[in-house]
């Protein structure tokens, strides 16, 4: 716990006042949640008729969100979204455009001087665009001589490992998936991937312990928990309808256990602007953590392994469960006893009494599910921690029952689909096998690079060409020094987006910017409208149905640009690109035939709701080389040494992922502004620091964060926030988990000085 309570914190910042930072003492969601709503919708749709698109967001025949993987209720209402969606959705609908007479007026070294967020608001890109050097310009072209040149530049390399292929999670099943096809018959693994960079502890960390890399439960399981526990993730900003999930299992007196370094206005209580009889009376809402136990910065996984020892202590283990599904048991008993208390308290920032209340929970409950983000997983240890929640479920059979198990919050809409359908740089032999059958292709079996790979790889010359579907590589990685020049030294740069970003702004020698369809659009196709499918993060598998008119005639859908870089690069290609991409029924129907779990795809998808694919730990069976489900040992360790402040990067509540809505962050109550440091009151007085000082924060490497105003905030002792990207410059590129390759976004090791 930390040493001061919220309203001391609270009245520090009351006696010190620096603006843009104020209390917000409302809950999360409430009219707050409403009134940002109808501003995103005046602000971007203004009187639009696009505005009807909110009412067909996660229904049956309407689209899918494109902001979080949360999945959707099996009897939708007419109102289902949250805030965070209702903006993506808002952001991509809007009626601004960046068409060729912004790009005449504007130079790229002007735009250069731009914010993210202006840059990002300035609208819908509409028509194909290369960067002319000789104007510094980027002018509009055809399609045909944008894939032309894309072409030209991929042919001209000495061989395809040469060429990167990054993946947002934005894209579709259907798109994600001849993005593969084409890397491949191209003759690449080269698959830096968004999933990189947040959950590839879980993709990499799961399989190990369980035999699948997802999450194991449904949305029916939170109807059937005895208890809950949510571990470094904030569901307000990154994955709101959550909330309305957690409410229901609070109204019906399960415990909610959050671990979590900040104290969040989302894991504390919410008031559903879904319900007009909770929004109409005062001072409702629904309190959501039963318990708030702020673990220091890095600290998880000696607080799980504090909760394992007092779980084994207690005698209460599901022996028979233990006996006839695991293995690894006694090497982890022997790591446990070997962990001393003195370290489990000085690592986790909690006392022994809070984490043996955190084990009483869950020692009563007899279905119990565990969440977490990427709090868990964006350290140097980040697949033991995920692997050290599996043991924890392990221990009492939390498996393979209803209500129990494991659930990683995924972050983009399809992150989790894309993976699915062959976004990997570590394919598996059998599906190789079954591709090149379906194909008539010779894929390649070496591994490719994943995002940190791939930026050293340029940074180094290795790699020339980036083909990037969506995002905005080079600001959301690491070290943005090396990885802005590693983007402009490239020999060709391609990016598939529906706006503008400044990864576009790092010109290669050939540069292009290809405008793509947004997930609320109509999509036609051979004549017909199309549609396509998304996996949410608890593997249901679903039909999203644009209907929205394009933002213009030159705009084309991601399966037809790929096709048609493919195309160019690949002259003598084995793929009939043209009949895939004018029917998308022929695209599941080819990956019903590389991937066996996706069997009578087209019929199953068609069914409201969807399907749910295979997770074997649910029937108890584990596809791990014994068969067994694993526990891991991992000795106590201290990876950071002796630093005393570790920095996390954390997102603000008008944000997704990189992409920065306003300036505002209301529930931290921060407005206008983001060159903010969060820090501890107390760590600031013994610093000889004070709430609204301006400070440099500078990483162990010698980075330096200039000039932020550092404010008290209830974090955790030893614990500092920032936000993310502004941050990045804190984490070197090989600041990374050795095991999954997942950058330390959230433990940096920093220091703090009043500025100079």
């Amino acid at each position: 716990m930390t040493d001061r309570s919220t309203k001391d914190v609270q009245a520090a910042i009351d006696a010190t006042p620096v603006e843009g930072v104020a209390d917000y003492a409302g809950p999360a969601g409430g009219w707050g949640s409403l009134g940002a709503v109808a501003r995103a919708v005046r602000e971007q749709m203004k009187t639009s008729t696009h505005t009807r698109a909110l009412l067909e967001m996660n229904q049956p025949d309407g689209f899918d969100c494109p902001g979080c993987a949360w999945p959707d209720p099996k009897h939708t209402s007419s109102f289902e979204f949250c805030e965070n969606g209702a903006k993506a959705v808002t952001w991509e609908a809007t009626v601004k455009r960046v068409d060729p007479d912004f790009f005449a007026r504007h130079t790229v070294s002007e735009l250069w001087t731009w914010s993210d967020h202006q840059l990002e608001d300035a609208g819908r890109l509409t028509h194909p665009l290369r960067y002319d050097a000789a104007t510094d310009h980027f002018v509009p072209v055809t399609w045909d001589e944008a894939f032309r040149h894309a072409g030209a530049a991929l042919q001209a390399l000495d061989h395809a490992d040469q060429a990167e292929f990054y993946c947002s999670g934005r894209a579709s099943n259907e798109s994600a998936f001849l993005y593969q096809l084409f890397a491949r018959e191209f003759g690449t693994n080269n698959f830096p991937d968004c999933s990189n960079m947040c959950h590839e502890a879980t993709s990499v960390g799961l399989p190990k312990s369980i035999g699948v890399g997802k999450g194991t439960v449904t949305l029916d399981d939170f109807d059937h928990a005895d208890a809950i526990f949510c571990i470094g993730h904030n569901p307000g900003t990154n994955h709101p309808r959550m909330l309305s999930t957690l409410a229901a299992a609070s109204k019906r007196g399960v415990p909610i256990i959050v671990a979590n370094p900040m104290r969040e206005r989302g894991l504390e209580r919410f008031k559903s602007p879904q319900h007009p009889g909770e929004m109409l009376r005062p001072g409702a809402a629904t309190p959501l953590a039963s318990a708030y136990h702020q673990v220091k910065i890095g600290g998880d996984l000696a607080m799980l392994k504090g909760m394992m020892k007092l779980v084994i202590d207690a005698g209460a283990l599901d022996h028979a469960f233990i006996a006839q599904h695991t293995e690894g048991f006694e090497a982890l008993r022997a790591d446990l006893d070997a962990t001393p208390w003195s370290w489990i308290e000085a690592s986790s920032g909690l006392s022994r009494d809070a984490i043996e209340a955190m084990a009483e929970v869950y020692i009563k409950a007899e279905r119990v599910i565990v969440c977490y983000g990427m709090g868990i997983t964006q350290h140097r240890h980040g697949t033991q921690n995920v692997q050290a929640i599996a043991n924890l479920l392990l221990l009492r059979g939390n498996f393979g029952k209803e209500g129990a198990g494991i659930c990683p919050l995924r972050g983009h809409s399809n992150v989790q689909g894309d993976r699915t359908v062959g976004i990997t740089e570590i394919p598996a032999e059998a599906m190789l096998q079954r591709l090149d059958a379906a194909f008539g292709i010779n894929s390649p079996r070496h591994h490719g690079h994943n995002a940190v790979e791939a930026l050293q790889a340029m940074a180094e010359g290795r790699s020339k060409a980036l083909i990037s579907l969506g995002g905005n590589l080079a600001v959301a990685m690491p070290d943005p020094e090396t990885c802005f020049a590693a983007v402009r030294r490239l020999d060709l740069s391609v990016s598939i987006l529906t706006k503008f970003n400044r990864t576009c702004l790092l010109t290669a020698r050939e540069t292009l910017v290809l405008p793509c369809l947004g997930r609320t659009e109509l999509d036609v196709q051979g004549g017909r409208p199309q549609w396509v499918t998304v996996e949410d993060s608890m593997s249901m598998v679903h039909a999203s149905r644009g209907k929205l008119s394009s933002p213009g005639p030159q705009v084309r859908s991601e399966p037809a640009i790929v096709a048609g870089l493919a195309k160019a690069a690949m002259p003598a290609s084995k793929v009939d690109w043209d009949s895939l991409v004018a029917d998308y029924d022929r695209i599941r129907d080819k990956i019903e035939q590389v991937y066996p779990d996706f069997h009578d795809f087209n019929a199953r998808v068609r069914v409201p709701g969807g399907f749910r694919l295979t997770i074997a730990p649910d029937k108890r069976v584990w596809n791990t080389p014994s068969g067994k489900a694993q526990f891991f040992a991992h000795p106590h360790v201290d990876e950071r040494g002796d630093a005393r402040l570790l920095l996390t990067t954390i997102r603000s509540h008008d944000q997704y992922n990189t992409t920065i809505y306003t300036l505002d962050d209301r529930y931290r109550g921060v407005t206008g502004r983001r060159d903010v440091i969060f820090a501890n009151e107390v760590d600031l007085s013994q610093m000889g620091l004070a709430h609204g000082d301006v400070v440099d924060v500078e990483s162990a490497g010698g980075a330096v964060l200039r000039g932020f105003t550092v404010i008290a905030h209830a974090i955790a002792r030893g614990s500092l926030a920032a936000y993310y990207p502004e941050a990045n410059c804190l984490v070197p590129l090989g600041d990374h988990d050795p095991v999954s390759g997942t950058p330390a976004y959230k433990s940096i090791p920093v220091t703090l000085r009043a500025a100079t």
